[in-house]
């Protein structure tokens, strides 16, 4: 199994950690070594998160890493990263 980053995963990824890094570029660097990681062992454990809230689809899962919500598809022979994002409440 494979792993495929969309590039609308990347360009929100890369504005992350460009605003992580504006404050300590270090933890930006963290930041993007141990979510890579996690993302590494997906090949492993596919299911491991839970079901997406944002897709009625099984194969569709949300991996939160430090307040950031990861969206990625399974297919037989990938898993699709779709996009990253913190989500905000303004109640």
């Amino acid at each position: 199994m494979t792993i495929k980053k969309d590039k609308k995963y990347l360009l929100a990824l890369f504005a992350i950690v460009r605003y992580i890094a504006q404050d300590k570029p270090s933890a930006a660097k963290v930041f993007a070594k141990e979510l890579d990681n996690h993302i590494l062992n997906l090949v492993q454990f596919p299911y491991k998160y839970r079901q997406s809230h944002y897709y009625e689809d099984e194969n569709y899962r949300d991996l939160t890493y430090k307040g950031y919500t990861l969206i990625y598809k399974i297919t037989e022979d990938a898993i699709q990263i779709l996009d990253i994002f913190k989500w905000v409440d303004n109640k």
